[in-house]
Order: C-alpha cells, then structure tokens, then sequence
C-alpha cells in the first residue's frame, strides 16, 4: 500500500503558508509552471501544464488524512491527475502522488481584471528562496511562464490570505526578477 501525496508548485513551498505534514523537496518530469486564471476565480494563479520536455521543482505533501476528497474540495479550481512516477522525492517508502491543474479548456492567460497577486508571488518565490536557495528561485522563473502578464502590487494590502512578510532581501529579489523580466505592475 502506497501513501496519498500530492506535488505542490506555487505556494505549498513555503512551509508558513501550511500544516501538511511531511513535506519534502522535490521535483517532476513532463510539466511546466504558467500564470493563469479562470472563469472561477478573480485573479490568476499557477497552474501546471502537460510538457514532456519541461521540469520543475517543488514539494510533496502528505494527503491530510489520506483524504483526497477532501483535498479535492480545496483545490476546486483543479483537476486531480495521478503523477507518481514523474516525481524524484527522496521519500523511501512506497507514495501515490498526484498534481493538480486546471483543465486546457478552462485556463486563459492574465489580464488586468485577473492579474497575477503580488502577495501570492510573494510567498512562492520566499518559499523557493527558503527551500532551494536563490538558485532555485531563479529556476522557479525560468521554468514559469506568462512573465508578460499583469501583476496587481497588493503589497501595501495583501489580498492572499496566506501572505507572508518578505525579508529586505527576499523582496528585493523578487523586485530584481521583475524588473529584469520587464514584468507589467498595475495598481487599483
């Protein structure tokens, strides 16, 4: 019998935005990181998207009481797709592990009206800088696209209600990124 995990690749990497237990580093073969929205929500996200030639970092995460359903309800913007033997983990014991994504049909790219959060980008680049280290934060934007999409500057009040507070350095990286990548910032 194999363990429910699931892979996380946006926010479940800063371990202060969540409780999951046993969390580790990680990473999977045939999927990319992009900026998008849907119609079932105001503003855009990370979603992954089916690349064989693509890899990205992440975490799994323990299904809290092996309850998919439950985990299901969480993530109702997403599809669950069943992934296990895509993901390297150093996880010894038999896992299930599946990613969640929003389905092709489903997904249009940032707009002013559904723009990207900066307190939301915030706590996935801290959480990339904290558990791989400004080199693989800096993969986290490279292997994410939509970079031309609008960012709203919510810093001032954070409209994600995980936020975190950001070190000087944590966010003078994150300000570095953007302005190298000439990302679009709007305010409201």
């Amino acid at each position: 019998m194999s363990d429910p995990f699931f892979f996380g690749y946006g926010s479940l990497v800063n371990l202060a935005t969540h409780d999951f237990s046993d969390a580790h580093p990680a990473s999977i073969r045939g999927w990319r990181r992009a900026w998008r929205y849907t119609p079932l929500r105001e503003v855009a996200f990370l979603t992954a998207v089916p690349d064989p030639d693509a890899e990205i970092e992440g975490m799994i995460a323990h299904v809290p009481g092996d309850d998919w359903a439950a985990l299901d309800e969480r993530e109702w913007a997403y599809g669950r797709h069943r992934v296990t033997d895509q993901v390297r983990h150093s996880v010894t014991r038999p896992l299930s592990i599946a990613i969640y994504a929003v389905a092709e049909e489903d997904q249009h790219v940032p707009d002013v009206p559904h723009p990207i959060l900066m307190s939301y980008l915030d706590v996935v680049v801290q959480g990339y800088l904290r558990v791989f280290g400004e080199a693989g934060a800096h993969r986290f934007f490279e292997t994410t696209e939509g970079w031309d999409s609008p960012i709203l500057n919510d810093r001032a009040k954070p409209h994600y209600p995980r936020h975190q507070t950001l070190s000087t350095a944590e966010r003078a990286f994150v300000d570095d990124k953007l302005a190298a990548l000439n990302v679009p910032i709007v305010t409201r």
